[in-house]
């Protein structure tokens, strides 16, 4: 077995930020109305700013290959160059297409030369899951370093043309043009970005992070669907898949459109990413004092006061101080979340020999967790 090591660490974030009075320039008006719920959301989540990858006409103007590949081409030097890389492991919820895969598409647009590949999918956790490809890649001795990637391109997948034609078809049953809140919801959530880490087998330059162990944990198996796409939730808690749709159903009803669960979100993704967490921790036999950053990717602010309780009262409870999240400057961006929040605390000159790093990951899609735990070299 090899060490593994995070030696560098970088980041794409599309255009100019995006202000919370600027969203509906680019996301559009549903109905031509502004929406109802977006002020409330945004007073919660206490996200300012966002980027996007459209332009005010909602136009794109990167792909989402093309954001994971921009924040990539940072990791090359004269000292690893894109000849040298063995493994790409690209993770998102939002890929361009649904096939080939998004590490395919990705590997296109680097043009280097024949490398292993791995797309991860899911939600939050898809960034996490390519990160630990990755690690037991080169853990195992598979390959002596892997590309790792979390990202997102998902204001496309929020457009108002999106929702319209459902917007309408409620108009012609004399009922409320009124998206569901569970779709209307995650429009002032969600923005664009990507991050990638470069792993190697060996510490390099000034910082480097050790991944010292990774963990992940699913409740599928006893929690129902909370977040999805391409389907829809049936009274009985089942998903039915869009190709069980008629194509006009298709737009009638939004069936594309991102969608969330509040109501059970908020009875399970805290209880058990406190509950994960305590068994991640217990299993690697660490305690809050082993830790001096804590960066738990929270899809919202409302969510870290109740986090924090879940925690203390788990007997795994971190000081104020030792938090470190970027949510409010960069917005929710999924997979690429955690990337981007590890990636502005390596490259702060903040960290010290020494110091050591928890990761914390939850996924709502059907309550996934993945923690990963790092000490800096």
């Amino acid at each position: 077995m090899f060490e593994v090591y995070i030696t560098k660490a970088a980041k794409y974030l599309p255009n100019e930020a995006v202000s919370n009075e600027e969203m509906e320039a680019y996301l559009g008006l549903i109905n031509d109305t502004a929406s109802k719920a977006r002020r409330i959301i945004l007073r919660n989540n206490k996200i300012t700013s966002r980027y996007y990858a459209v332009d005010k006409a909602g136009k794109s103007t990167h792909s989402n290959a093309e954001l994971t590949r921009n924040a990539i081409l940072p990791l090359f030097d004269e000292n690893f160059t894109p000849q040298d890389l063995e493994v790409l492991s690209c993770g998102t919820s939002t890929p361009d297409i649904f096939l080939p895969s998004h590490a395919a598409m990705v590997h296109g647009l680097l043009k280097n030369k024949s490398v292993e590949l791995n797309s991860s999918t899911g939600v939050c956790c898809a960034g996490m899951n390519s990160l630990k490809f990755g690690f037991l890649s080169v853990r195992s001795g598979n390959s002596k370093n892997a590309i790792c990637t979390g990202s997102e391109k998902v204001s496309t997948w929020l457009n108002a043309q999106k929702y319209n034609h459902e917007a309408d078809n409620l108009k012609s049953l004399e009922e409320q043009p009124i998206i569901a809140f569970k779709k209307d919801f995650l429009r002032w959530m969600l923005s664009d970005g990507a991050g990638a880490f470069l792993l190697e087998n060996k510490p390099k330059g000034p910082i480097s992070l050790k991944i010292e162990w990774m963990e992940a944990f699913s409740y599928a198996y006893e929690l129902e669907t909370c977040m999805y796409a391409g389907g829809e939730k049936l009274e009985n808690g089942e998903i039915k898949s869009w190709s069980d749709y008629a194509p006009e159903q298709w737009l009638n009803e939004s069936v594309f459109s991102i969608k969330q669960d509040v109501k059970i979100l908020d009875e399970f993704i805290l209880v058990k990413g406190a509950e994960s967490m305590k068994d991640a921790m217990d299993k690697n036999n660490i305690k809050s004092e082993d830790i001096d950053y804590f960066i738990p990717h929270v899809s919202s602010n409302f969510f870290v006061e109740g986090l924090k309780k879940g925690l203390q009262e788990k007997g795994i409870g971190m000081n104020d101080e030792k938090w470190f999240m970027n949510l409010s400057r960069v917005g929710n961006v999924g997979s690429a979340s955690i990337y981007l929040a590890l990636e502005e605390l390596m490259n702060s000159g903040n960290l010290k020999k020494g110091d050591h790093i928890l990761l914390s990951v939850p996924e709502s899609g059907r309550f996934s967790f993945a923690y990963a735990y790092l000490t800096v070299c």
